[in-house]
């Protein structure tokens, strides 16, 4: 199994007539793109705008960011499973508009019990530094659906038309050569000749059942994850298209480009080419939604990694909020007492700032804790010259000045490692 990916640096989007890449400029037709959207039942109408880094300029709530990327001919399908059939990810060449990508807005925030305004995307200001977000050149949709649609219907409708733009904008690429390819080193556990390193695999939560998935959500290969156990996964299937966020994902730092860009499986990559450790796999899982199912799924998981991988080591990662530190602690407990040593990594989602709230779980032998943020920090951001949104009566809310939680600024607190954030004692 061997994934390239072609990059195509893009450090400008401008509309035009015809869709393509003139060396870093990246010129999009948006009545094409317009069509291609509009093909979904579900869309009304769609609009389109383009924000640069530095612009003074806050759009929200941002419901999915996905990087352009587009499957080389006979590479296979991109988002296989949602566009084609479910052919395995992770194999022939995926062109990458680097620099750049596809955010989509909502036409509603997660609900005033997690939050009114839902995650922002600051491009100016003092919160750029803390989010990757902020240097990237985004091409913006903004949706509008049909009236009296499901909520999970306008999720979907969301979903695609952030996926379909993705790549379809990558397309004008497939044919031009790339400044850049960069390959991935081969993974086989069964390798002997990497018998001096420490066996390293990852286990990534990539759902809680603190909600039941939608008959027809895409998560895992275009189907939702009900009944799913731990599976086992090429590192370049996360990579490729394989994976996608839940519809309900509204925090965290579940966005697809999170996943194009998955830091742990790259660093894990970037230990292995260094011949620092051997990176053996990964394993997909879920969180459970009681005693039964954590039993389930943690003891599968380890097991996995026990007897497939035959790990030294593991790096894990959860998904959302409580329920899944459990299921993190759970797994990570088992692991130990096999002898495989595990590093975790948690985020503080407590409200009222108190220890009693953030401590979800306390084995002595679980003790590589590696934060990812939480609720602790705070901005006070300014009125900016355009605020962006799919509503008027969000953009009164967004315009400012105005005081934000790092939780809703998207880039920013990343439950799965994608975080500038860090704890410190003092």
């Amino acid at each position: 199994m061997q994934l390239s990916l072609a990059r195509h640096p893009v450090t400008e989007i401008r509309f035009a007539s015809q869709t393509r890449i003139e060396d870093t400029l990246l010129v999009v037709n948006a009545g094409e793109l317009r069509q291609l959207v509009l093909e979904d039942e579900a869309l009304a109408a769609v609009d389109f705008d383009i924000v640069r880094p530095g612009d003074s300029c806050r759009a929200g709530p941002i419901f999915d960011i996905v990087e352009p990327r587009a499957k080389a001919p006979g590479s296979g399908s991109d988002f296989p499973g949602i566009f084609g059939a479910p052919t395995t990810a992770g194999m022939g060449t995926t062109h990458v508009l680097a620099g750049s990508a596809v955010s989509i807005l909502a036409e509603m925030s997660p609900g005033e019990g997690r939050s009114a305004t839902g995650r922002v995307l600051e491009m100016s200001g003092p919160v750029v530094a803390a989010s990757d977000y902020s240097s990237l050149q985004h091409l913006l949709i903004i949706p509008h659906t049909k009236p009296g649609l499901s909520r999970q219907v306008v999720l979907k409708a969301y979903r695609l038309a952030a996926l379909k733009v993705a790549v379809q904008i990558a397309r004008c690429a497939i044919d031009q050569a790339p400044a850049s390819t960069q390959s991935f080193p081969p993974i086989d556990p069964s390798s002997q000749d990497r018998r001096d390193l420490s066996r390293v695999a990852y286990v990534g939560q990539i759902f809680s059942r603190q909600r039941k998935p939608g008959v027809d959500e895409p998560i895992l290969y275009g189907a939702n994850t009900d009944g799913m156990l731990p599976v086992v996964l090429h590192p370049d299937e996360w990579l490729d298209g394989a994976v996608v966020p839940s519809l309900n994902s509204w925090f965290g730092g579940t966005e697809t480009y999170f996943y194009q860009n998955h830091p742990v499986i790259l660093e894990l990559y970037r230990r292995h080419q260094a011949r620092e450790i051997n990176f053996v796999g990964t394993i997909a899982t879920i969180a459970g939604s009681d005693q039964f199912d954590r039993e389930r799924h943690c003891r599968a998981a380890a097991n996995l990694i026990q007897w497939n991988f035959r790990a030294d080591g593991a790096v894990l990662t959860k998904y959302g909020g409580g329920l899944p530190h459990a299921d993190l602690a759970e797994t990570a407990r088992l692991l130990e007492g096999m002898g495989i040593r595990t590093a975790v990594m948690v985020s503080d989602s407590s409200r009222d700032r108190r220890v009693e709230s953030a401590l979800l779980f306390n084995f002595p032998e679980v003790n590589a804790i590696v934060y990812n943020g939480g609720n602790g920090t705070k901005w006070e951001i300014p009125r900016v010259d355009r605020v962006i949104t799919a509503t008027p009566e969000m953009a009164r809310l967004l315009e400012g000045p105005m005081s934000i939680e790092a939780s809703n600024i998207i880039g920013v607190m990343n439950q799965q490692g994608a975080s500038r954030m860090r704890s410190l004692v003092y």
